[in-house]
């Protein structure tokens, strides 16, 4: 079985249905880890999620921030604007019932033993090791499958609290946690979570070092594959595994083989 990882598809299904004859992904064999925002921007959002629904356990996806946003606008938690056009054009067709609540069901966190490997949408908070963060994405993946993940929802959006404490409870607690997952990019020195840069690493803000520059984060010793961050670019190493290309921004959409020697595959993606 070969494992790969594919960076955020964000709608934009044919590309990913290229790369797949690229790698000569075989369902009845292989395994995708996909970084989240299957939804968004791209032109085919329901057709992207209705394929990776139809894979089965043959596609791993974690949420991204798009994705939460999808449930969120489709329970009326959040008004829409321009960066969220394209979400409308899943609700209400026929199976939206059916792929939002596939989509609710499906984890923050995935971790691989045998792989030493921990895939998340953003990010890990240096507080954390690598049991602590599945643990946590628990916590709201709990939320969202309840009955009542409506009111998690409401309460989902906020930038604070930005720093991590075990203290934290409720609603306040939850909105950590989904940050740190999902949207994370920038922190500081003393560990709080910046929102307020989404570019290159070296045009942010003094003080400011990408997530996984703290030096003493506990969840080190483990390989984490994200997404979410096109302007920091593929990254591949035996620590880190950044797949977000920027596919829905014109550049690619990329594939890394998880096991065995790492293999880079990608294919262009129109604008």
């Amino acid at each position: 079985m070969t494992q790969y990882a594919i960076g955020d598809v964000q709608g934009c299904y044919d590309p990913l249905r290229r790369l797949l004859d690229k790698i000569s992904f075989d369902p009845e064999k292989d395994r995708l880890w996909l970084t989240g925002d299957l939804v968004n921007r791209g032109p085919k959002s329901r057709r992207t999620l209705r394929f990776v629904k139809s894979l089965g356990k043959s596609a791993i996806t974690v949420l991204g921030n798009h994705d939460l946003h999808l449930l969120a606008l489709a329970n009326d938690v959040k008004f829409s604007n321009a960066r969220f056009d394209s979400l409308w054009k899943i609700l209400g067709q026929d199976d939206c019932d059916d792929l939002l609540h596939w989509l609710r069901m499906q984890p923050l966190a995935h971790y691989s033993k045998k792989l030493n490997t921990i895939m998340v949408h953003a990010g890990i908070p240096p507080q954390w090791t690598v049991k602590k963060t599945l643990k946590r994405a628990k916590e709201v993946e709990n939320a969202l499958r309840s009955e009542d993940y409506v009111s998690f929802l409401r309460k989902m959006y906020g930038n604070k609290p930005d720093l991590w404490s075990g203290r934290l409870t409720g609603a306040k607690r939850h909105r950590f946690i989904v940050n740190a997952l999902t949207r994370m990019r920038m922190i500081s020195h003393d560990k709080r979570i910046d929102f307020s840069h989404s570019g290159p690493p070296g045009k942010a803000g003094k003080g400011l070092v990408p997530w996984f520059e703290i030096p003493d984060a506990k969840w080190r010793g483990t390989r984490v594959v994200f997404g979410h961050w096109s302007a920091l670019g593929l990254i591949v190493n035996d620590q880190l595994i950044a797949v977000d290309t920027g596919c829905v921004w014109g550049r690619q959409l990329t594939a890394v083989r998880l096991n065995k020697k790492p293999k880079v595959v990608d294919v262009q993606c129109p604008r």
